[in-house]
């Protein structure tokens, strides 16, 4: 009798085993797939963050985050203005780094303000310290466990007299492509994806992509404004889809959080 009350708890216990096992790897399962990640950005004007006193100006930062489900945080650090040098010189990469996390990203898009020749405080050569500054956020990010990922500069509105959309940035998106087969690093080439798309949109269509206000049209710029380089809030929608579909071309492992219902309606738009 003793034997078999004996069998009979073993296997009970057995049983119990069994299905806890199951039950903490069905909750290990799903608390990766809920896992919040955090996408940091780091990059200048394009990218940044804006009030509604300069509304409808908008960086493709400001626009990324509905393009994703509720697993994905945006922290937007770009500030107008900055380079990858002065960026940095300022300690705002040293700041982002605080935070960052492993399975975290950081997504880098400079080389609007690395060009300015006259402002020795954010120019940089780019076969030189372009790379060299751009290689702190990546071993940056790499010793948080984060993951970089390099954008190449999104392009200005620039047309030939043909109609043509022209390159503005030089050498440096070829520089940033360079870097990113030496360190092994993710990239997004938004130079040749936002050229593409202005070369279909054409001349006038890309206006509505840009600051382009006619006086009288917005009470934040009464005299109206002619701005080839920043966004409306249509224009950084569309930049933002282009770095999602740069997150498909890839393979992040991020594509699996975005949220396909949105991505369908701003493909819609172009």
């Amino acid at each position: 009798m003793i034997s078999l009350l004996l069998i009979i708890f073993i296997s009970i216990a057995i049983i119990i085993h069994v299905n806890i096992s199951k039950a903490s790897e069905a909750s290990k399962f799903a608390s990766e797939e809920e896992a919040i990640i955090t996408i940091y950005l780091a990059g200048d004007s394009t990218v940044s963050h804006y009030g509604i006193t300069l509304a409808p100006r908008k960086g493709w930062g400001q626009e990324i985050a509905q393009l994703f489900n509720e697993n994905i945080i945006i922290k937007n650090h770009a500030v107008p203005k900055r380079s990858s040098k002065s960026f940095i010189h300022e300690g705002r990469l040293t700041d982002l780094l605080k935070n960052i996390k492993k399975g975290d990203y950081l997504f880098i898009q400079f080389g609007h303000n690395d060009e300015k020749e006259e402002d020795p405080t954010r120019y940089t050569l780019p076969d030189t310290t372009y790379k060299s500054y751009l290689k702190q956020y990546i071993n940056g990010a790499r010793s948080k466990g984060a993951i970089p990922v390099l954008i190449t500069p999104v392009e200005r509105r620039r047309f030939s007299p043909d109609g043509h959309a022209l390159y503005s940035h030089g050498k440096y998106p070829l520089a940033m492509k360079e870097l990113a087969k030496e360190e092994n690093v993710p990239l997004i080439d938004l130079t040749e994806k936002s050229k593409a798309m202005y070369d279909r949109l054409g001349p006038k269509k890309t206006k509505k992509v840009f600051m382009w206000l006619d006086a009288g049209m917005n009470p934040n710029y009464p005299m109206g404004i002619t701005d080839n380089t920043h966004f409306q809030e249509y224009g950084a929608q569309l930049i933002a889809y282009l770095v999602v579909e740069g997150i498909y071309e890839v393979d992040l492992p991020l594509k699996h959080n975005i949220d396909q219902d949105i991505i369908i309606k701003l493909n819609s738009k172009k």
